[in-house]
């Protein structure tokens, strides 16, 4: 039988939604803390005296002064554009032109798919980053190589071949049979093995066809419990250019709904120009909307409505969006999330981002049963943090008077080195 493991530190744990109740409500910090860990799970949550008490044989890893909280959950990343990740200075499409396209191709090459697979999950690993939901390439290799990758960690993940079939080079396209039968196959292969679930995954609706997207929404409706990952309304040249190829479409998202790729689990990336029927309908079916901040800021794409959007209730998740985003961290990414909110003149609460880089992130996979908080039963995916990581972060610490006070400043200026450890599936790595 596997040794209990007790972690000793100061916990965080949300007991509601930060948006739906005051923030400094919606958690319990306690100082001197302690999560149980037994066989991948947290088997429980408490004062380290009493669990220490009442587990005499648990093996001790005393974290002292240190953060211990779920892991960060990354709701919307492009695993094969780590090596391209802060390229310089272009426009969405231009972008993708330019850069992901032709890094894109090489991963034909399952070799290459592997390393950077690799890569990619050693470096959110070291940002504390436990669960992300990734884009592949149109190659099936890229997923397996994913896949392969996280199952050997014992990591969650999910991930999905994005289909493409036109406007993108000819070797980045599939057609709507390829795309279907291809993405049947990895379904089949990979999804719901271990820690694995698969998203069906066009990219957007400029590079595939009607009868592509039409192929996939048939798809979908086959596998009901598979999420479905695009993006929504990134740029208003992109909106220009899709009302240019759909224009019997109401708007953006009419050219998903009308092919059957609207549900409440769909995963909506950036959703940033959204028009009141877009809202209104992405609201009534619960789908997520997942924010990029980093990543819209990077490439000049406009300013997510945070407070607009969760106050009409709809599901939120938290993104770096690898590699438009320019950091694999999520401190950065809440960081760049308290910035934009500033600009809209409605700041967000430290309670708010950590929940919307965990809780709120898990809840928009529809994993928050699983993952995205330290309670009893979940999965033992968590990171700790060190408050103090810098000089610069540890003398702005020592004046606050209050925990969320304390833990903002290494939101906005923490990296790599305020992550004490990371733990996935009840094992540190």
């Amino acid at each position: 039988m596997t040794q209990d493991t007790l972690l000793l530190g100061q916990t965080l744990h949300y007991h509601g939604s930060p948006f739906d109740i005051a923030p400094q409500d919606a958690a319990r910090h306690d100082t001197n803390g302690a999560v149980l860990i037994r066989a991948g799970r947290i088997a429980a949550t408490g004062s380290g005296e009493g669990l220490r008490a009442a587990h005499p044989r648990a093996r001790i890893v005393d974290y002292g002064d240190r953060l211990i909280m779920a892991g960060f959950v990354d709701a919307h990343v492009h695993y094969p554009q780590t090596g391209i990740i802060a390229s310089w200075g272009k426009r969405l499409i231009d972008w993708l032109n330019t850069y992901t396209f032709p890094e894109e191709m090489r991963f034909d090459d399952p070799g290459h798919a592997a390393d950077t697979a690799r890569t990619y999950l050693d470096l959110t690993a070291r940002h504390g980053v436990t669960t992300m939901a990734s884009y592949c390439t149109i190659h099936p290799a890229s997923v397996d190589a994913f896949f392969a990758q996280a199952q050997a960690r014992g990591q969650r993940v999910i991930a999905g071949k994005t289909c493409m079939d036109r406007n993108a080079p000819e070797g980045l396209r599939d057609t709507a049979q390829t795309a279907y039968d291809d993405s049947k196959a990895l379904i089949a292969r990979w999804h719901g093995v271990d820690r694995l679930s698969y998203a069906i995954t066009p990219r957007f609706s400029p590079t595939s066809t009607p009868q592509q997207l039409d192929a996939l929404g048939q798809l979908w409706t086959e596998h009901p419990d598979c999420l479905m990952q695009t993006h929504l309304s990134e740029q208003t040249d992109e909106i220009a250019w899709v009302q240019g190829l759909f224009p019997e479409a109401r708007d953006y998202l009419d050219t998903y709904e009308q092919f059957g790729l609207l549900g409440e689990k769909g995963l909506y990336g950036h959703a940033i120009h959204l028009e009141p029927r877009e809202r209104a309908r992405l609201r009534d079916v619960g789908a997520g909307l997942i924010h990029c901040p980093t990543s819209n800021m990077f490439i000049g794409s406009g300013l997510f409505d945070m407070a607009g959007l969760t106050g009409e209730g709809q599901r939120i998740g938290l993104a770096s969006d690898t590699g438009g985003g320019s950091s694999f961290s999520m401190l950065r990414t809440m960081a760049a999330a308290y910035e934009i909110a500033q600009l809209r003149h409605t700041p967000l609460h430290a309670a708010q981002l950590l929940w919307l880089a965990t809780a709120g992130s898990a809840r928009a996979l529809h994993l928050e049963d699983r993952i995205g908080n330290l309670a009893p039963g979940m999965e033992a995916d968590i990171v700790v943090l060190d408050l103090a990581s810098t000089p610069d972060i540890a003398q702005r610490t020592t004046r606050a008077e209050t925990f969320w006070e304390a833990i903002f400043p290494t939101i906005m200026m923490g990296d790599d080195r305020a992550i004490a450890a990371t733990w996935i599936n009840g094992r540190q790595v």
